[in-house]
C-alpha cells in the first residue's frame, strides 16, 4: 500500500456503532443482569423517582447507552427489575398452593395451611436468598403504597397468583362472600409488605424486643394471624380449625 493510500484510509470516516449496542466481546447476559442488580439496589434504597439512569450505569460499570439499549427508558428498567423476581415468586407460590391442596394432611385443607403455602416462598427467599431479595421486597413495599401507579403495577405482576390463592380460599370457605375474601386479602397485603420491607419500625416500637429482620419470628405468627382474620371476616360463625 502506498503512502497516499495509507493517508487516504486514515482520513476516511470511521463507521459508527449504533448507540448503546453491546460490544461483541461483552457477555450480554452478564451485562443485563449487572444493570438489573444495580438498579434493584438503587431503587430499593432511593425510590424510582430520584434514581437516574446514569447512577445505575455507574453502579453497574456499563455505558449509559447500554442501559437504554436493553430497557429503553428508566420506567422500562424499573419494570424489568420488578418482573424478574415476581416471575419466580409467582411460580413458586402457585406450586406451593397446588401441592398443599393436593396433599393437605389428615386434617384436610385449612386457611392457615393455604396462607402458609402462599407466604412460605417469600420467607424462604428472605432467609436464604441474600441481600438482593431484601432489596426486592423493599421495592414491593414502595410500589404497593404508591397511589399513582402502584395498584396498576401490582395488579399486572401479581394478580394471577393472588386470584389463585383467593380461589383456593373460596374452596376452603364456600360460604364466604367474594367481597369479604377480597377485603381480607387487602389487609393481608398490607401486613405482608410492611413485614418484608424491614423498616425497623417494630424494633424501635418494642425497644429491641422484636426485630424486623427476624423472619423466623414473623413466619411463626403471620399465617395464624392472617388466617384468624380471614375466618373472622369470611366465616364469623365457623369454629376455628386447627392447622
Amino acid at each position: 500500500m502506498s503512502m497516499a493510500d495509507t493517508r487516504a484510509r486514515a482520513l476516511r470516516p470511521k463507521r459508527k456503532r449504533k448507540p448503546g449496542r453491546p460490544h461483541k466481546s461483552a457477555s450480554t447476559a452478564d451485562a443485563r443482569e449487572a444493570i438489573l442488580d444495580a438498579a434493584e439496589a438503587l431503587f430499593a434504597h432511593h425510590g424510582l423517582e430520584t434514581v437516574s439512569v446514569r447512577e445505575v450505569s455507574l453502579k453497574a460499570h456499563v455505558d449509559t447507552a447500554l442501559v437504554h439499549y436493553y430497557f429503553a427508558t428508566k420506567r422500562g428498567l424499573f419494570e424489568a427489575v420488578f418482573g424478574r423476581r415476581a416471575e419466580i415468586l409467582n411460580r413458586q407460590r402457585i406450586e406451593a398452593i397446588d401441592a398443599y391442596e393436593a396433599s393437605p394432611g389428615p386434617g384436610g385443607v385449612t386457611i392457615e395451611g393455604l396462607i402458609d403455602a402462599f407466604l412460605r416462598p417469600l420467607f424462604d427467599a428472605s432467609v436464604s436468598g441474600g441481600p438482593q431479595w431484601k432489596d426486592y421486597f423493599a421495592i414491593i413495599a414502595q410500589v404497593n403504597n404508591n397511589p399513582d401507579w402502584g395498584g396498576e403495577t401490582m395488579a399486572r405482576f401479581f394478580d394471577p397468583v393472588i386470584r389463585h390463592l383467593i380461589a383456593a380460599l373460596k374452596r376452603a370457605l364456600p360460604q364466604a362472600k367474594d367481597e369479604d375474601l377480597f377485603w381480607s386479602y387487602h389487609f393481608l397485603s398490607g401486613a405482608l409488605t410492611l413485614t418484608f420491607a424491614q423498616t425497623g419500625r417494630i424494633d424501635r416500637l418494642s425497644d429491641g424486643l422484636c426485630k424486623s429482620s427476624d423472619f423466623e419470628a414473623a413466619s411463626a405468627r403471620l399465617s395464624r394471624y392472617i388466617a384468624a382474620g380471614f375466618r373472622a371476616v369470611c366465616a364469623p360463625d365457623a369454629k376455628a380449625s386447627k392447622r
